[in-house]
């Protein structure tokens, strides 16, 4: 069986599943709620994520969190429980960190045999067969690759949660020799609207806080909490077309792909900023997943 796992340093996301944040925590006794049991431990979801790293393969976080996607992907896809998976698992990693590290991060979850798991008082036991590792960025962006076959250049920017990766695409084929990873994921707009937030307006915004006002939910903060979360929403987006174009990417004149949660969140900043020519954005938060298992299966086919 098929399932792709994007894992992003804000969430975990899979074809079908609802996103969930990249937290986890650990005891050896039974939580109240939902939880994971694998390895004598017991494991349950927190909304505080996991610190950035790099490098996400130094402990068994990842691991376990990716245990959790599968089995809520099985369920979203309606799979009736049998004695054991065999999963391919289509994983994906930065463009920039891609070569250094897609041997490592592929090797993580291999030769690990059958692992058999409880998760929400349901037994799985799975076999991982096969890991494929393919660049974030451009995977969300090769389901519609198609519409950019004609375009002599287009930009794809994917704004993560600690990263916003960039890849050059010249017909349709992606130009690995220009592309990159920035540090400049929306964790870091979190970071920086909380500062000014608790030193400016004595406020102690959380990231939840801050999605609901860049969607124009309903909250309780009077306008100037509205507007200084507004003011540095567009700064940031301004700052990173600032970057891109220092890296000789005028975003003005080609076609743009919008991919990521972080762009999902900030569209009306990218719009409003007049710096990008032709916009298209890709409003599946799960498209770097999607991306993943439709290049396994265009590899898989060539096989």
């Amino acid at each position: 069986m098929l399932i792709g796992v994007d894992h992003g340093n804000k969430q975990i996301k899979t074809v079908h599943c609802v996103p969930f944040v990249s937290g986890l925590q650990q005891s050896m006794t039974r939580p109240f709620g939902p939880s994971l049991q694998y390895g004598g431990n017991y494991y349950t979801l927190s909304n505080e994520r996991i610190p950035y790293r790099k490098d996400k393969t130094g402990d068994d976080r990842f691991f376990i969190l990716t245990l959790i996607a599968i089995a809520e992907e099985l369920t979203a896809r309606g799979v009736d429980e049998k004695e054991l998976y065999h999963i391919q698992l289509p994983v994906g990693l930065p463009p920039a960190h891609f070569g250094a590290q897609a041997e490592k991060f592929t090797a993580y979850f291999q030769k690990k045999g059958i692992v058999e798991f409880q998760y929400r008082d349901k037994h799985y036991a799975i076999s991982i067969d096969d890991v494929a590792c393919y660049p974030q960025a451009y995977a969300a962006a090769a389901t519609m690759l198609h519409t950019l076959m004609n375009e002599a250049k287009a930009v794809v920017v994917d704004i993560g949660g600690f990263t916003a990766d960039y890849l050059l695409m010249k017909n349709g084929k992606a130009d690995l020799s220009s592309c990159d990873s920035l540090e400049n994921g929306v964790i870091l707009l979190y970071n920086k609207i909380r500062s000014r937030g608790n030193a400016e307006l004595d406020l102690l915004l959380d990231e939840g806080d801050v999605d609901a006002i860049l969607t124009g939910k309903q909250t309780q903060y009077p306008p100037s909490v509205v507007r200084l979360v507004e003011q540095l929403a567009q700064e940031f987006v301004n700052d990173l077309f600032s970057t891109l174009r220092e890296r000789m990417l005028d975003l003005r004149y080609c076609t743009v792909v919008f991919v990521g949660g972080g762009a999902i969140l900030l569209r009306r900043q990218i719009e409003a900023s007049g710096k990008v020519g032709k916009p298209l954005f890709v409003s599946n938060i799960n498209a770097n997943a999607a991306g993943y298992e439709y290049l396994y299966r265009l590899e898989a086919v060539g096989r």
